[in-house]
């Protein structure tokens, strides 16, 4: 668990359990921009800790957290929220380091790909890909596509959640929506369509997601013993696909 939460009315108050990667000070300047430039989008940030143990209070939103096999509605109106959380200009957010991303999970599968089975077989291949160029099309990245993060009151879907977010790529955040566990229950293709992105390089942006799940649910990793029998391999194939080119 990376933070608790504490609710007082209508204000929320989110207490962080670690902070290396500045997750209080990611979450207060996304949340300060983007609630500055939109209408009821995320909350609105309140105050913040001075000293010892981060935290951060802001406006609780109204919604229930996305979960399942979206429906056409859902996926129309979290398209919206997307398009309007893009729209925005990243200026003065910290960076999202890719390359940090991509390093990490080579190194992982570097140590996998000597694993029996599919789950060797796709590590290795993901190592003969070539990795992302950096950041092309910058968008304020919220960087957690977990459902439960999308806010949904029956007409409108709403972003919670902004320690991992900064100034990143369109197509990689698209990519982590769609390679996210949470969500392998929901046909992505209406939300994908939304967005003017390269084929080539969402598949490449997939590719380097469902590496880094694989990392995280494999052999070793730090979620190998969280899920059912069957999971990790079902991952691997899965990268396998995208290692080949297919989608």
């Amino acid at each position: 668990m990376t933070h608790s939460v504490e609710h007082s009315g209508d204000i929320l108050t989110k207490r962080y359990a670690s902070w290396s990667r500045g997750e209080p000070t990611r979450e207060w300047a996304a949340l300060t921009l983007l609630s500055r430039e939109t209408s009821d989008l995320v909350p609105t940030p309140l105050s913040s800790s001075s000293g010892g143990t981060p935290w951060v209070s802001m406006t609780v939103l109204p919604g229930r957290p996305l979960a399942g096999t979206l429906g056409p509605r859902q996926l129309d109106a979290l398209g919206k929220a997307l398009e309007t959380l893009w729209s925005i200009s990243p200026d003065g957010l910290p960076p999202i380091d890719l390359g940090a991303l991509i390093n990490r999970t080579r190194i992982a599968l570097t140590g996998m790909r000597s694993a029996d089975g599919v789950i060797g077989e796709a590590a290795r291949a993901w190592l003969t890909t070539d990795p992302l160029d950096d950041i092309q099309d910058p968008v304020v990245a919220h960087g957690d596509p977990n459902l439960a993060n999308y806010l949904w009151d029956g007409s409108r879907v709403r972003i919670v959640d902004f320690e991992d977010a900064g100034r990143g790529d369109r197509t990689v955040e698209l990519a982590n929506l769609v390679e996210h566990l949470a969500g392998r229950q929901t046909d992505w293709s209406p939300v994908v369509r939304r967005f003017d992105v390269d084929p080539e390089r969402l598949r490449a942006a997939r590719s380097l997601w469902a590496g880094f799940w694989l990392t995280l649910i494999g052999p070793g990793g730090p979620s190998a013993d969280r899920n059912p029998p069957g999971t990790a391999e079902a991952q691997a194939r899965r990268v396998l696909r995208l290692a080949a080119g297919a989608s």
